[in-house]
């Protein structure tokens, strides 16, 4: 019988308590919990603030608040703080924007293999259904919902998943907001690189060291299903600067981070 690895959830956020809130109650709908939940928080103000205590009062999981204080956007170094506070031996990392389906823990932690990181997708939600969503605060969502986007992504089957989950030696595409990996890896590579400032790809830099590292990527299919929540998209002006450190990353063959969790 295969033992049951414990999980830590780590989330990022940042001034969005509506749908930190949104999250917390698809935590509660979840078949598994995880062993921890830990929320990676960019400098947000005193409504995220004041939503995560009163949520810790009852949640069903210890709610760890990790905040520093707003210096800009500086995401792979509270990621790297949050990840550190973890005792859990395995990852499972979420945007502030994603609302989980009830197995959507389970599925990581059932897919999870040494030398291997998981990949999974998500499917969107309209403008109009996240602000539907957002009053209703109903979080069960189905593939016939109206306002539901990329459905081949909300797909659970899990007879199937095992046969369409590919592994392969490649970083590209990863997406933060469903991604999970060992917490002995990510420490081996030195976390996410506090390089990074502004919006993009470090979720991908990071999987390239993996893959230097001689890990897998494990795509995940028909398996740990995640919805995003509808917001304006992000400035992408330092976009091609970040493209360029994991070109570096990739051509050097760099293992190991200059500036990461272990520099903290």
């Amino acid at each position: 019988m295969k033992r049951k690895i414990s999980v830590a959830l780590v989330m990022s956020t940042y001034n969005w308590p509506e749908a930190l809130e949104l999250i917390f109650l698809s935590i509660k709908n979840l078949s598994e919990m995880p062993d921890e939940v830990l929320i990676a928080d960019d400098g947000s103000g005193d409504a995220t603030q004041e939503l995560i205590k009163k949520s810790a009062a009852n949640f069903p999981v210890p709610l760890k608040h990790i905040w520093h204080e707003d210096t800009g956007w500086n995401k792979t170094r509270i990621l790297n703080k949050a990840i550190k506070e973890s005792t859990s031996e395995y990852i499972v990392q979420i945007d502030g924007d994603i609302i989980l389906h009830p197995h959507f823990i389970k599925d990581h932690r059932n897919s999870a293999e040494k030398n291997m990181f998981l990949r999974g997708g998500r499917a969107m939600l309209s403008d109009i259904k996240t602000r539907e969503v957002a009053i209703s605060k109903q979080v069960r969502i189905g593939l016939s919902s109206l306002g539901l986007s990329a459905k081949i992504n909300a797909i659970r089957m899990p007879i199937f998943a095992s046969i369409f989950s590919k592994k392969e030696k490649s970083s590209k595409n990863v997406l933060g907001c469903n991604f999970s990996f060992w917490k002995d890896d990510f420490m081996k590579v030195n976390g996410y690189d506090n390089e990074f400032f502004g919006w993009g790809h470090e979720d991908e830099e990071l999987a390239s060291r993996f893959v230097n590292n001689g890990l897998h990527k494990k795509n995940l299919k028909y398996s740990g299903i995640a919805y995003h929540l509808y917001h304006k998209k992000q400035s992408k002006n330092l976009a091609e600067k970040h493209w360029e450190i994991i070109k570096n990353t990739n051509n050097e063959n760099v293992l190991y981070c200059k500036s990461g969790i272990n520099d903290l």
